[in-house]
């Protein structure tokens, strides 16, 4: 029997609870707690989250999860994107490994749309980036209690250009079953007004697809979410901003706070003509 190999939890007990029934309460208060007013009739398309502690960002985090419940089944596949924090990365790297573990269990690699993305030029194979990355970690408790089973193709993103990144999720958009997740906070250590006005500023390029506008200063996960983005506008998408606060409005004081957001995204009209290269 072949053996299976697994990454293993970096920040478990950390930016998260580490024994399992105290992070399975922890998610579940975290989503009972979100506000789904207005939820739309169909599943998003895509969804980008904080990645901060579950403290911290958590209650942010939860307002996008809680709208995949009613579509836990829909699910198999999710494309999982997020800035590498710890590691100098060129391009974008995917892991060896057969799957990601967290107290909840384990979370099998989508191995078939791993070879197809390491025959793209700036996807890489290479466990480093995500030996001690927390980007992608910290949402894998959301996903395994909002979805039923699906596999997981988390992708690192390092130097890279947001049309590199949109092509990586392009062979997957019109795929109902697969759902595009990509992990970001947005400023970083200003005071609470500053920080709020920043954060306002982001949140209203998200919204109208103005990906060229944002850098690094106003969100860590700038070129996966810019991807994301003009993605979103080939694709003739909209945007929901579901929450927007910072650390100063959950679990830290206000001089230096991080901020958060949570966004849903929604195809609303025929794509472009013009398509990515699949």
């Amino acid at each position: 029997m072949t053996e299976t190999t697994l990454r293993k939890p970096a920040v478990a007990g950390l930016f998260y609870p580490d024994d399992p029934q105290t992070l399975d309460a922890t998610v579940d208060a975290l989503l009972a707690g979100a506000d789904t007013g207005h939820a739309q009739a169909q599943a998003p398309r895509a969804i980008a989250v904080p990645h901060a502690g579950y403290i911290y960002s958590g209650s942010v985090a939860a307002s996008a999860y809680a709208r995949l419940l009613p579509f836990h089944g829909q699910f198999h596949r999710v494309i999982l994107l997020g800035p590498a924090h710890r590691v100098a990365l060129h391009g974008m790297a995917l892991p060896t490994v057969d799957g990601f573990a967290t107290p909840l269990g384990r979370v099998a690699i989508d191995t078939t749309a791993r070879e197809q993305l390491h025959a793209r030029h700036s996807v890489v194979l290479d466990d480093r980036p995500h030996r001690d990355e927390h980007s992608l970690e910290v949402q894998l408790p959301f996903l395994q209690k909002v979805l039923d089973r699906f596999t997981l193709v988390p992708l690192v993103v390092g130097t890279t250009t947001p049309e590199a990144v949109a092509e990586a999720m392009t062979p997957w958009i019109d795929d109902p079953h697969t759902l595009l997740v990509v992990s970001t906070d947005l400023s970083h250590y200003h005071d609470y007004a500053t920080a709020r006005s920043i954060d306002a500023q982001t949140s209203s390029a998200i919204e109208s697809l103005q990906g060229d506008t944002i850098d690094t200063a106003q969100a860590c996960g700038a070129l996966p979410l810019r991807g994301l983005l003009l993605l979103a506008q080939r694709r003739g998408m909209s945007v929901t901003t579901l929450d927007i606060r910072n650390s100063g409005d959950t679990a830290g004081p206000r001089d230096r706070v991080v901020g958060y957001g949570a966004w849903e995204f929604h195809e609303t009209a025929q794509p472009d003509t013009v398509r990515l290269a699949a």
